[in-house]
């Protein structure tokens, strides 16, 4: 008789369940429990999509938008995307070069599923978003990861990434502003990266750029306008986080034509094409005032500096100093080995499993982004909730000894 373990596929039993999921199943149970959790774990805005965005869904849906779409989206939005890239990016991508998914994490699978073969390799800049390392695996590719630590503010060198680079090398993954660090390359960083890849004609570059407009530097850079690169990147984002749009499920990339083409043809066998009054939203979005957008991104900020300014007051916490997205993740080694006397704390996993039990505040391993001395905390909750989970924070750290 076959069992439930049997039945199921290789490729599944050696898939990783997402660890912010598993953090965000453990808060609700201790809530059913009747504790006051809050919970840091989810990478998702707390703020509502813009009016002017779910009107126009409405309109859409009023004007009959609710059936299938083209694979690659909508002649408007494709079209919206392509003078975004332009007017944001500095970036050349025609409308057929783009194709709109359902979310940017399908996006980023349909770009695996089209480019990589069993044992083809992908350097990925670490810590990664999770996602990354399993979609690649899924794919048959292998992860390489590239790491840096917090001291570099978790920016790899010009000098690792060239020496990561193989022959089985098939892409550069990475992201800007970062999931999960917050980190943002600027432009000379970006340009030596470019200068490495200018050596290597056989590599294509996947920039994710979801967080692009929660961006406290000032200047947004995509590497895609390098001309050393520009005809080998794909340039990956969504709607999910500048707009809030996280349940829309709105993602797309601009990418060279044969590219763009393999990826609509693995989509067409998937999942066909993203909502249509979704994506007219979507169009809408692009083109309007962004100053929602900006509101939120100064709103971002200032929580920002709210987290970094509670963190440091807890000794042994050693925190990044993140220039977007909405997240701080600092390094915890320094608990490593401390016990409240009855939990000792051996890694990051530990860590956050002690903070979630005795403080009720829902974080996420490093482990599960490629760094286990550190830990994620989002700040995309209210400043109070904030201010009190970094209270409950730094009194259960101090009964470790």
């Amino acid at each position: 008789m076959t069992t439930t373990h049997t039945a199921l596929s290789q490729r599944v039993l050696h898939l990783s369940e997402s660890e912010t999921l598993k953090m965000a199943r453990m808060a609700r149970e201790l809530r059913a429990l009747g504790h006051d959790v809050i919970s840091l774990s989810l990478g998702e805005p707390d703020f509502d999509t813009p009016g002017h965005i779910k009107n126009a869904a409405f309109q859409a849906l009023h004007d009959g938008y609710t059936k299938y779409t083209p694979v690659a989206g909508l002649p408007e939005l494709t079209k919206a995307i392509s003078e975004k890239f332009k007017r944001d990016n500095g970036l050349e991508y025609k409308p057929e070069q783009i194709v709109v998914s359902n979310g940017a994490k399908q996006t980023i699978y349909n770009l695996c599923q089209s480019l990589l073969d069993p044992g083809d390799e992908v350097v990925v800049f670490a810590p990664y978003w999770v996602s990354y390392w399993e979609i690649i695996k899924l794919s048959g590719g292998i992860p390489v990861p590239v790491y840096a630590g917090v001291d570099r503010e978790f920016k790899p060198t010009p000098q690792q990434l060239d020496q990561a680079i193989t022959g089985r090398t098939k892409f550069v993954l990475f992201s800007s502003p970062c999931n999960p660090t917050g980190t943002v390359f600027d432009r000379d960083e970006l340009q030596a990266y470019a200068k490495v890849l200018a050596r290597h004609d056989h590599v294509y570059v996947v920039s994710d750029e979801i967080y692009e407009y929660i961006n406290f530097t000032h200047e947004h850079v995509s590497i895609g306008s390098f001309p050393p690169v520009k005809d080998r990147t794909i340039t990956v984002n969504g709607f999910a986080k500048g707009f809030a749009m996280t349940g829309w499920r709105l993602g797309y990339m601009g990418a060279p034509k044969f590219i763009a083409d393999a990826c609509a043809k693995i989509q067409g066998q998937v999942t066909s094409g993203a909502s249509s009054f979704g994506q007219k939203a979507g169009a809408v979005a692009l083109m309007s005032d962004l100053g929602p957008t900006v509101a939120m991104r100064e709103a971002f900020r200032e929580r920002r500096d709210i987290v970094l300014s509670m963190l440091e007051e807890i000794p042994g916490i050693h925190s990044n100093h993140p220039d977007g997205a909405f997240y701080v993740f600092p390094d915890i080694s320094a608990f490593f080995g401390k016990s409240d006397g009855h939990v000792i704390i051996h890694n990051a996993d530990d860590f956050c499993d002690f903070v979630m039990t005795n403080a009720h505040v829902g974080l996420v391993s490093g482990a599960a982004f490629g760094d286990p001395n550190c830990f994620r905390l989002s700040y995309a909750a209210s400043e109070e909730q904030l201010r009190e989970a970094i209270r409950r924070l730094k009194d259960v750290l101090g009964r470790l000894r």
